[in-house]
């Protein structure tokens, strides 16, 4: 197969993750609709998204370990029939409770298919520029906000909240089930085709990985990097509503975060390709939680548009560096596994945010603690990621 197809991998990787992904974040955009029109509390919406997270944790630590011994297609494409099912029945959820198992659990288990199986895929097409291939298919995440939420906001603007998700589901099959039939497997790699190497991998066992440093650092920084900005970023629409920003330009600002996360992926993964993953990662980790501090100082939307583009170029472009550090680390074989596991800490981490968030402000009727709080936890994370082993993986693999 021509090696000009793992381009046509990045591409379907892209479009996945920005509408799995797109699909369960635009809860940020429905949270005040289904309020309003129900009377369930914000914790309580919220909740539905900690649901989220916790289950696409330990989903994509499932999902991980089963592309890498099933293959990636098969798990892609149950994850797009899985997802359109699971918006169409959270738009018809008739209580708090049924929504919050069907978009909270079936939600956060369809789209836990997609993240962490196709950046493995990714990893394996590409021996160079690896960094910039990850970043590109992390980059559907940045599009879904210019996509999939304002698309959301003009369907419940138009229709209502039940119809907008009902016809998300419905576009999720149509474009996922197409997509997903396109990934294949990786040719073999110049670094694999050694046998000695090869065979080091191979007896490299799971729970060594798991208790190396290596891979304790990794989900450390990556479980408190995402715990510092889930919140912010689920509430950023309603936190821009409190300050006075009306319910379309608060939405825009979600959209300049996802576009400055798009440009922040594509240069945060050419830096970490020329000077390193680390230094690259503590930086963007540094940046990020001076932005989370920041946010207690604006309140127009000049300057929400301003903080967002280095809020969003920030923690879009540090999330793609974990899985380069995890193939540098740990090698092609188990890459879908390890990920998985770390993306699975960083799930739980993204778990708390949402559902703190909801907490604080139906406390104190503001998010003034939740930045406050969300920035140590960022500042936190750099200094975890100080702690990275250097990059030698044939070390590790020694007994």
């Amino acid at each position: 197969m021509s090696s000009s197809y793992r381009w046509v991998i990045v591409g379907a990787g892209a479009l996945m993750t920005c509408v799995a992904l797109g699909a369960m974040f635009s809860l940020a955009i429905f949270q005040v609709p289904i309020a309003a029109e129900t009377g369930w509390s914000h914790a309580g919406i919220a909740a539905a998204m900690t649901l989220n997270f916790l289950t696409m944790g330990l989903g994509a630590f499932a999902w991980g370990a089963a592309s890498d011994r099933f293959g990636v297609r098969i798990v892609v494409v149950i994850g797009a029939l899985l997802l359109g099912l699971a918006l169409v029945l959270a738009s018809r959820a008739g209580s708090l409770l049924q929504f919050q198992l069907t978009y909270g659990i079936l939600v956060g288990l369809a789209a836990s298919a997609f993240f962490a199986p196709m950046i493995a895929a990714t990893t394996a097409w590409f021996d160079e520029g690896r960094g910039l291939a990850v970043s590109l298919v992390s980059a559907g995440m940045g599009v879904a906000p210019m996509t999939v939420s304002p698309f959301a906001r003009y369907l419940i603007s138009a229709y209502d909240w039940r119809f907008a998700m009902l016809v998300i589901g419905i576009m999720a099959w149509v474009l996922l089930i197409p997509a997903a039939l396109l990934v294949r497997r990786a040719p073999v790699l110049a670094e694999a085709t050694g046998l000695g190497g090869q065979r080091e991998e191979q007896s490299l066992p799971l729970g060594r990985i798991f208790r190396s440093s290596q891979f304790l650092v990794l989900g450390a920084t990556f479980f408190a990097c995402c715990a510092a900005h889930s919140g912010p970023i689920f509430h950023m629409v309603s936190y821009a509503t409190v300050c006075g920003v009306g319910p379309m330009a608060a939405v825009s600002i979600y959209s300049v975060e996802g576009l400055a996360g798009l440009g922040g992926r594509l240069l945060y993964g050419t830096l970490a390709d020329r000077l390193g993953v680390k230094p690259v990662l503590v930086a963007g980790l540094l940046v990020q939680a001076a932005a989370l501090a920041t946010y207690l100082l604006v309140s127009e939307l000049g300057e929400f548009y301003a903080l967002a583009v280095i809020f969003g170029s920030a923690y879009g472009g540090v999330m793609p560096l974990y899985a380069v550090l995890a193939r540098e680390y740990f090698g092609p074989r188990v890459i879908g596994t390890v990920f998985g596991a770390a993306s699975m800490l960083s799930s739980i981490g993204m778990a708390a945010g949402p559902l703190i968030g909801g907490w604080i402000f139906d406390t104190f009727a503001n998010y003034s603690w939740l930045f406050i709080g969300s920035s140590m936890v960022g500042l936190g994370a750099a200094a975890i990621a100080l702690a990275f082993p250097p990059m030698r993986r044939l070390q590790l693999q020694t007994a």
